[in-house]
C-alpha cells in the first residue's frame, strides 16, 4: 500500500511543504527574464514603479547620433527592473522604469517630474533613438 501524504499551504512562506522556494531557481539561479530577487513569489510577479524618484543626473547621450534601426528588443531587455533613460526620435527624453519587452514595444514606468510621480506607459521600440541602463 502506498504512503498517505497530507499537504497543507503555509500562508507565511507561501508554498507548500517540500516545494521549491519562491522565485525558484535554488543556489542563487535564475531563470532568463525573471524579476531580480526580492520580487514577488510563486510565479505571482505583478511589477509596481518603484519607490522613489529616478536619480538626479542626466546620462551623457553616446556618440554617433541617432540610428536610421530600431533599438533591438534584447538589447534593452538588460534594462527590465533598473533605471534607464530613454531618448525619443520627437526629441522628448524622460526616466523609465521598464517591467516588459516586447517584439516591438516596451511598457513600463514614466517618471513625471511636475507631478513627482511615475506613470505606466508603453511605447513602440521603434520611437526610441537611444538609451541607457
Amino acid at each position: 500500500m502506498f504512503p498517505f501524504y497530507t499537504y497543507e499551504f503555509d500562508p507565511y512562506r507561501q508554498q507548500f511543504p517540500g516545494s521549491p522556494p519562491p522565485g525558484f531557481g535554488g543556489q542563487g539561479q535564475q531563470f532568463p527574464g525573471s524579476p531580480p530577487p526580492g520580487f514577488g513569489g510563486q510565479g505571482q510577479y505583478t511589477p509596481g514603479p518603484p519607490s522613489g524618484p529616478p536619480p538626479s543626473y542626466i546620462p551623457q547621450q553616446q556618440q554617433g547620433g541617432p540610428s536610421v534601426y530600431a533599438v533591438d528588443p534584447g538589447g534593452i531587455r538588460g534594462c527590465l527592473f533598473r533605471f534607464t533613460f530613454i531618448r525619443l526620435e520627437n526629441g522628448a527624453r524622460f526616466w523609465f522604469f521598464p517591467t516588459f519587452v516586447g517584439r516591438r514595444s516596451l511598457a513600463g514606468y514614466r517618471w513625471r517630474p511636475r507631478r513627482y510621480r511615475w506613470v505606466y506607459f508603453g511605447i513602440d521600440l521603434d520611437e526610441i533613438t537611444s538609451f541607457s541602463c
